[in-house]
Parts: structure tokens; sequence; C-alpha cells
């Protein structure tokens, strides 16, 4: 980061681009190749990044950091006290990383507790009117639809895709590479690999066009005809759940079939959900 002086034309020749109608405190910290546009507002303890842009009337305040190469677009609101009865004004954080692009009205509050942060990893896409709430974790290349409403401390795994309108409830974790269908209700986990739709959501089968579409089938396809089998095992064989999840686990699993494992297992641990079940009718 470099040390920003007092006035915004010293800003403008350390080529930080800050439009005349903006208002940013002469204690942010703003890097080479900024890009802040009208009515934006950034607070005094707001770093950005390299290369990073800013559109109009975006708000940014708290401790907050953005890495470089990000996308900000109109209206959107980073660093916000959460929305949360039990918050008490302690100096939690937002931390956003590189190469991410949040659109319209999208807004990310920051974490509840001293000592939490809400964070958002790199290469993301969060389309207009996402809600991300307090001590939530957004993995990397992870691409959420229009008006997704993310409660409190949820986690998102890398390359999961959630479509347009979906509520997802506290503490859900959803999984690596796991697909959630269009305004599905997400009330539990979401399993890696697994496509879940539906209101409630259920669990509908492997996410076969998100493994196709990352080559993972052709790259290695031992690995992915062994993730179908411990699928089928554990949600489609005459074992009940609990035993053909055990069964899986005395196999000698390769990596995607153990992540699958190791998820299911965490999810009935405490303070977890459980974990989507098979829709009756699939």
């Amino acid at each position: 980061m470099i040390e920003q002086n007092k006035s915004k034309k010293s800003m403008i020749n350390n080529t930080v681009e800050i439009h005349p109608l903006a208002d940013v405190n002469t204690n942010a910290e703003l890097s080479r190749g900024v890009v802040i546009g009208a009515g934006a507002v950034i607070g005094p303890n707001v770093q950005i990044g390299e290369n990073t842009i800013i559109g109009p009337n975006v708000v940014l305040d708290g401790r907050l950091i953005i890495g470089s190469g990000n996308k900000i677009f109109p209206g959107a609101c980073l660093g916000l006290e959460p929305q949360d009865l039990k918050y008490k004004g302690a100096p939690t954080e937002v931390i956003i990383g590189d190469n991410n692009t949040l659109r319209e009205c999208v807004t990310v509050n920051r974490a509840t507790n001293e000592g939490e942060r809400t964070v958002i990893g790199n290469g993301s896409l969060l389309m207009a009117y996402t809600h991300i709430a307090h001590g939530c974790n957004v993995g990397n290349e992870v691409i959420i639809s229009n008006s997704v409403q993310v409660a409190g401390e949820v986690v998102i795994e890398n390359r999961a895709v959630i479509g347009g309108s979906c509520g997802i409830h506290q503490f859900v974790h959803i999984g690596c590479l796991a697909m959630v269908g269009g305004m599905t209700r997400v009330d539990r986990d979401v399993p890696p690999y697994c496509l879940v739709e539906g209101h409630p959501g259920r669990m509908r089968g492997l996410n076969r066009v998100g493994i196709r579409r990352r080559n993972l089938d052709k790259k290695n396809p031992e690995e992915y005809r062994q993730l179908q089998e411990v699928w089928n095992l554990i949600y489609r064989s005459n074992h009940v759940y609990k035993e053909g999840l055990e069964l899986a686990t005395q196999k000698k699993l390769l990596p995607p079939a153990k992540k699958l494992c190791d998820f299911l297992h965490a999810s009935t641990s405490d303070g977890r959900r459980g974990s989507m079940p098979l829709t009756i009718n699939n």
C-alpha cells in the first residue's frame, strides 16, 4: 500500500484516480491504479489494493481490506456493521482478496465478535443484490447469482455455484464444486461435488456439469469413477446412509471421494446442520 497524502491532487499524481464528487478519508490507504467513482464514500480504516475499480456511490467503511484487481460496481456497501443484535461494536474485519467482481448493490458485513472476520477469497463473482452476512467465509472462484441472501457464519468452498434468489441458513457449509439451483432453500450442508435444488433443498446427484466443465472426468477418470461409486454407495445402495458412509470410508479413497466422505462426517459434528437429504423422487 502506498501512503496517501491529504490532498486529492497528490493522490492523482500517484496514479490514483478519485472523482471530485467522491468522499475519501485522508487515512484510507489506496494503492496504485485505484479508480474511485462519483459519490463513493471511503472510510478511514479502508485499504484498497492495486488496480481495483470502485464504482459510483459505493460505500466502503469499517476495517476493510480489499486486494488488487477487483471491480466493485455502483451501490455496493462493504465493511459496514453486521445486522446482528449481538454486535457490541467490536473492531471486526472484512477481507476481500484479488480479482473479484462485486456487482450492483452487493452488501458484505463485517463479523460480530472481536477477532472474527468476514472473508471473500480470489476470483469470485457476486452478482447484483447478493448479501454476505457477518462471519461468512467465501472461497475462491465462487459464483453467487443475483439476489442470493447468505446468512451469518456460512462457509462456501472453492468453485461452488449458487443459483439466483437462494436463501442460505446460518452456519450452513457448502462444499467445493457444489451446485445449488436457483430459488433453493438451503437449510442444511451441501456436500462437495453435489447438486442440490428445491424448496426445501434436496440432493439430486453429483454436479456432473460442473465436473465436466473443470475436465475432472478427463484429467482424473479414476478419481471421478470412484467419486460416483462412493456417492452411489452412500445414497443409492440398500444400506442406510450411516452404513453406506462407514463402508465408503473403509475403502482406499482418492482425493475427491475422501473429501466427500470427510465433509459428510464433519457435517454431523457439533455446530453443523447436517447434510442435505436425498430427494424422494430421484
